[in-house]
This record gives structure tokens, sequence and C-alpha cells, in this order.
């Protein structure tokens, strides 16, 4: 058998928000039946920038990526499915699923978002959204009647619940409760329950040992492996990869587990949670009984006052545990209030975590560059030492922009703002980005202690980019401007300038709404010029805030001259820099 979590046509769990958000208020709310309306929702999530899709673009049919989106959207419980199978009550009118208690804001129409979607659409942070995953995770079950996967004749079971208790037998045998990329590949997505979990943990030890004993090239080793699993499952070796993937990326968007290098181990911080969830009883339950738990979110041990409490107490101590002060939680807190708590919580533990993770990145100097360079080129992967790769997700190079001139800035190590406050994109417990920066303000803010730098980045060439960056870039530094006293500038990076986009940057005025002219001062340079000046201040990361200033100066002093040769000027002056 072979099973995965969520579906290969979106990777990122996260989009499937976007693709809600894009779908509540349409007429394809309830109404995704039929070729026209899959091509038409297909349509409109690249308008809505959900998806990329070249054949909308050329007015071809790509209804079957509406088909697609629709699946994601459904295997998870977010909107409901159009149900022909034979359940116990008889034949299923293929208009209608099959409840008999009504559900508030289910009409009945098949493909309409349902109260756990809604959830999702509401929840604004990182946190609030993992808890919907997670509510999804507790109910999913493989096999289903969602889940009809050839190949998979077992009793259904809980993929999330599966995961945790391996990863509890292997701590229980005193090896690291970790699951890497390979063994998950090889053990735990070819097995279930019935095969017995002690038996699946003593399995990858004994591949952990072999491996360890090999002393020849562990691509070697594991290629063997991939090579014999893949001929015994009659799948590519390659789809092993692929299902890996995406099941780490649900596990982790349900907030429970975290990367530990290409693989994965529990959330420290949510350590007490998993252990609760181990504790729920699995149970076959009617199929009727299992669509109003996915489709309304399952209850969790957290929605118990009790366990709650428990939860939030072992927060606080992981706060105590870095150092913070916390106030002592009341034990009778009005439940409503201790929830929020819970929350509040968890995002101040999130947050101490990219403290840490932001005090790394001066280290990370070779690797922030490599990624700089594998979003410019064409395969979207540049290496990274011997034999490592980093490559950038297909779909996701706009938000790993943004992400990496983020860790570019928390880099050089002088910030007076939070590294949170810096960004405007969010991202996950392993602080990579969930999506890009939503409109109606700037990408990046890096407050220095003489100046501030607003950063707007973009993938996009040719006329198209003064178009689409000219005016909003200007608007938001001119609001910076206007707020403080500090000297402000504004940076435009792209992996090419346009002729069009630096001459509209040139003029450094701004008419604020009551005619008043401020001066602007921006600076458009590309992506490799930036990466030259950030390594040439690896050695002297203090002094790099004020040699980035004096560049910004010596930048806009050439603005007088024409858009080609000021852009030359600034290639220039970088290399001057950079001493190069």
């Amino acid at each position: 058998m072979l099973w995965h979590i969520g579906n290969t046509t979106v990777r990122s769990p996260y989009r499937i928000r976007d693709a809600l958000r894009v779908l509540r208020g349409t007429e394809f709310n309830g109404n995704l039946s039929g070729r026209s309306q899959e091509n038409a929702f297909a349509e409109l999530l690249h308008n809505k920038d959900v998806l990329h899709s070249p054949r909308v673009q050329a007015q071809q049919d790509a209804s079957d990526l509406g088909r697609k989106w629709r699946s994601a959207l459904t295997q998870l419980g977010f909107i409901t499915p159009k149900l022909t199978s034979h359940l116990a009550g008889g034949v299923v009118d293929p208009s209608l699923f099959p409840i008999t208690e009504p559900i508030e804001s289910l009409s009945g129409r098949p493909y309409e978002i349902t109260p756990n979607g809604y959830r999702l659409i509401e929840s604004n942070v990182v946190t609030a959204q993992q808890e919907c995953f997670l509510r999804a995770l507790v109910s999913y079950r493989v096999p289903s009647v969602l889940e009809q996967r050839r190949g998979i004749d077992v009793s259904p079971f809980s993929p999330l619940q599966f995961v945790l208790n391996i990863l509890q037998g292997l701590e229980s045998k005193g090896e690291e409760g970790r699951l890497s990329f390979q063994e998950f590949a090889f053990y735990v997505q070819t097995a279930s329950p019935a095969d017995c979990v002690d038996e699946v943990v003593g399995n990858i030890c004994s591949f952990r040992l072999r491996r360890k004993k090999h002393k020849g090239s562990k691509w070697v080793f594991d290629k063997r492996y991939y090579q014999d699993i893949s001929t015994r499952l009659n799948v590519r070796a390659g789809t092993l990869n692929d299902y890996t993937d995406l099941s780490f990326r649900y596990l982790k968007a349900s907030g429970l587990c975290q990367s530990l290098g290409k693989g994965i181990i529990l959330a420290p911080a949510r350590n007490r949670m998993a252990r609760l969830l181990r504790s729920i009883e699995i149970v076959d339950v009617p199929e009727e009984q299992y669509l109003r738990s996915i489709w309304l979110g399952a209850d969790l041990p957290t929605d118990n006052r009790k366990n709650s409490y428990f939860v939030v107490q072992g927060l606080v101590q992981r706060i105590r545990e870095n150092g913070e002060e916390v106030s002592e939680v009341i034990e009778d807190l009005p439940f409503e209030k201790l929830e929020a708590l819970r929350h509040e919580l968890e995002l101040r533990v999130l947050q101490l975590s990219e403290k840490c993770y932001a005090e790394k990145q001066s280290e990370e100097l070779s690797e922030i560059v490599a990624w700089i360079e594998a979003i410019t080129s064409k395969g979207r992967r540049a290496k990274v030492g011997e034999g490592e790769f980093v490559v950038v997700p297909k779909g996701e190079a706009p938000a790993y922009l943004e992400w990496v001139i983020w860790r570019s800035f928390l880099a050089i190590n002088s910030l007076c703002n939070d590294p949170w406050e810096c960004r405007r994109f969010s991202i996950d417990q392993d602080f990579l980005p969930i999506c890009c920066a939503p409109g109606g303000g700037p990408d990046l803010v890096f407050e220095f202690e003489n100046a501030i730098i607003v950063v707007e980045v973009t993938l996009t060439s040719s006329s198209r980019q003064e178009a689409a960056e000219g005016e909003p870039v200007r608007r938001h530094v001119a609001r910076y401007v206007e707020e403080f006293k500090k000297p402000v500038y504004g940076l435009f990076l792209a992996a090419s300038i346009d002729s069009n986009t630096a001459h509209t940057f040139r003029s450094g005025d701004w008419y604020l709404d009551d005619d008043k002219k401020i001066a602007l001062d921006i600076v458009p340079m590309t992506l490799s010029d930036f990466s030259k000046f950030l390594i040439s201040g690896e050695k002297d990361l203090p002094s790099m805030p004020s040699r980035l200033e004096g560049l910004l100066i010596q930048c806009r002093a050439k603005a007088n001259q024409e858009a080609p040769n000021w852009k030359q000027s600034i290639s220039k002056l970088v290399e001057q820099h950079s001493g190069t």
C-alpha cells in the first residue's frame, strides 16, 4: 500500500485558504459542476494570483486545473464533495450529500464551503490556521468515502495519529524522535496500523543502523531502497518522494510537526497536545458521522477546559525556560479567556523562536546568497555546499524572494525592530514563507539606528515591471517618509531593472493628498548586485548599516543621469563598495 495526505496539485496547504477566500461570495460556491464551471473557476484562481496558468492566459481549456483545485479543497473537508457512492441508507442522490441533521451554513449542494472552511478563511494568524488544519487532520481517515484509493485495502486509520505513535515508539526505544525523509518514504507511507506500530518502528531502527554502518555513498545506499520499494509497489521512485514531501507539508501545517534537516520532529511547544491526541481512540464511524466531523472540524482535546489548561501550562513553562517572564495562569479562568490566552502564548513561543532564528542568520550568508541565486535561475535551484542544493518550491518563487531578502537583513543583525515587524508576509514554524506580503503596503521595512529602509521586491520584468511597481513603491516609501523623522530610503530589488522603472524612480518627488510635496530616495538594484554587496560584509557585519546607507546616498546622487546610465552607475558603485 502507499498513502499520502493532501493533494499533489496543491503542495502548499496554506494556499487552500487563498482559494477558499476567492471562492467565498462567488457563484462558484456550491456551483462547481461541469467543465464550463471548472474552467471558469481555474480562470478565477489565475486572475486572483492563486495559481499561474499559461493556458488561462492563452484562453485555452484549463478545466482540469479547476477540477484538481476542487479536489484539493474537498479532500480535507474544506468544501463538500459530490457523492455518488452507496451508503448505509441506500443510494445517494448525486446532487445531495447524505446528512440527515442539517448543518448550519450548508444548503446541501455539492462543492460549497464547509464550517471548517469558513473557519480557515477567517483565521488571520498562522497559529489559528494551523488549528484548522489540525482539526481537519484529526478527522482525516484513509481510506474513506472521500479517499477511495486503489491498493489501500485496510480499515480506515488516522495518518496523523499513526505518525505520532511512530515518533513516540522511536523515543521509547531510545532512538531520536524524528523521521527522516527516507524513513517516511520507505516505512511510514507504505504501512498502516494494521502492520503494527512496533514493527514499523523496528524497521526504521534497522534501517538507521544499516545506513550508519554503510561506508560508501549514502546516496547509493538510499537509491537501492528506492528501487526495491518502487518495484514492489509498482510506482516510480519519484512518487515516493512526492508523496513524502506532500505529507510532510500537511503534518507541519497542523503545527504539531516541524522540520529537522530534511525530516520532521514534533514541535517542542506542541508536545502536550501530541500526548493528548495520541490518547484518542480510533474507531470506525458511519460515513455520515465522518463527513460531519471533517466538515465541522474535529473536536480537539483543548476544547476541553482541563486539557486546555494543561497545554497552557506547558506553554508558560516553555516561555520561562527561554528566560522570559509570564504571569501565572488562573486555573478557573473563563474558558473563552483561556483559549484566547493559549493562542497568545502560542504566538509568543513562535516569536521567541523567531528571535533565535534571526540571530543565527549572520552565520548563514552563503546559504542566503545561494537562495537568491536559485530564485533568479531558470531551474530555481542553486548549489550550497558539497552535494547540497537549495530548491525553490514550484510556484512559490515570489514568496521565497521576499523571505530571502528578509533573511539578508536579519543577517546584518543591527535592526531596531523585531524580525516579525520587518516582514508583512506570514511564516510557518520552520520560518518558511506561507505567502507573499498582502497589498496595501511595502514588502519589508527595516529600521536601523540611523535610517529606515523600505524594501520592495519583484520577479516581474520588462515594461510590466514599471506598470506593476512604479506607483505602489513610491506611495509606500512616501508613507514612511511622512511618518518617521529618520532618513527613509526605498530599495527596489529585481532580477533585472527595466529602464522605464528606473526612470520612474529617478524622480524624487511625491505629492500627498493635501498637495504637499515630499522628497523620495528610491534606488533600483539588481538582485545579483545586492548579493555581491551582502557577501562583501560577511567579515564586518556591524558596519553594514552605515555602508548600505552610504551606498544608497551615492546611488541617489547619480539619479540625474538618464535611466540606462543610472543603472550602470548603481552597478559600478556596488562594485566599489563591495571591493570587487
